[in-house]
């Protein structure tokens, strides 16, 4: 089959198309045909060195296909099944084909097309655990999303304001304001043209928002502390600009009893029966009407360093698809 191949750390440019031998499934795993692949910044971090991987590897831990060979011991599930997965600690989905265990698998409903879901499926589960588990919302929540007009952070606006939340969003050019604010957000705030924190002040009327959904680390954090009303929770779920060294406790003590938390997708979807709950509710508000996908960009392998490139962009909103 044909794959994509990382021999040595660096940029895109060690991005490889090689041919490599068909997997064959083992007990408790299926093989997927894959026809559409979530690009995940975990694979520009593997890629990079950054997270350490033994070398040479098939980057990728997610995509949508349909199971072509069945290992032993599986039940339950059919050759032809229409699947999506998210697998972060498996590394392959780069290729033609992947071998998958079948608990980590959600069927996928026929209405929907497969870069539909590898675009939704792990932003997806980010943005409903983070707005239904860490900080259940609800109608009368205040809340203010970083990075709106990403992967999960337009995501997690649907969801709020599906939620009955009112919802604020920075984003770095009015473009995005213009697409944030098509999303549902009640408002954009451009952060390199203005204070973030004077802003959620003026539109909260002094009192803050009841929770931050913060994905940046380290930059402007405390920044987001000052937006929070009294017992407000700052939930760090990202590090795009660096990781988050410390938070002083003394600082959320003396800025009106905060809550700070740093939590994981994989402890919100660590047993079959919650990864398929969660799935369940995203694809059936998806296809309602009630949120909407939006995939920046549709590469093939040809184009795999492009697409990396395009990962890396800050201009782009939405979800890199690559497509063997």
């Amino acid at each position: 089959m044909k794959a994509i191949m990382v021999r040595r750390h660096g940029g895109p440019e060690v991005l490889e198309p090689v041919d490599v031998p068909l997997p064959e499934p083992a007990v408790g795993q299926v093989r997927i045909v894959l026809r559409a692949i979530g690009i995940n910044r975990r694979d520009a971090f593997i890629r990079a060195g950054i997270y350490k991987r033994d070398l040479p590897l098939i980057p990728g831990i997610e995509g949508a296909g349909v199971i072509d060979a069945i290992g032993s011991g599986v039940a339950g599930w059919n050759i032809g099944d229409r699947v999506v997965y998210y697998v972060p600690d498996l590394l392959g989905a780069y290729a033609e084909y992947h071998v998958v265990p079948v608990d980590r698998l959600v069927r996928l409903p026929e209405q929907m097309s497969f870069q539909d879901a590898a675009a939704i499926f792990d932003h997806g589960l980010t943005a409903h655990y983070l707005s239904t588990t860490t900080f259940p919302l609800q109608k009368g929540h205040r809340i203010l999303v970083h990075a709106a007009a990403g992967g999960v952070g337009s995501l997690l606006l649907q969801f709020a304001k599906r939620l009955g939340a009112t919802v604020f969003g920075t984003v770095s050019t009015p473009r995005k304001a213009d697409y944030i604010k098509s999303l549902g957000a009640d408002e954009a705030i451009l952060y390199r043209d203005s204070d973030f924190v004077a802003a959620i002040m003026k539109l909260t009327n002094g009192q803050g928002v009841h929770a931050v959904y913060y994905s940046v680390g380290k930059d402007t954090v405390a920044g987001s502390v000052r937006c929070l009303a009294k017992r407000g929770m700052l939930i760090l779920y990202g590090q795009s600009s660096g990781p988050v060294d410390s938070i002083a406790p003394a600082a959320l003590a003396d800025q009106v009893s905060l809550y700070f938390t740093r939590p994981h997708l994989l402890d919100h979807i660590d047993t079959p029966e919650e990864l398929d709950r969660r799935s369940q509710d995203i694809f059936s508000w998806y296809l309602r009407g009630d949120v909407k996908v939006t995939i920046d960009h549709v590469y093939p392998f040809a184009a795999v360093g492009e697409a990396h490139r395009r990962l890396e962009d800050r201009a782009r909103s939405g979800k890199i698809l690559l497509i063997p």
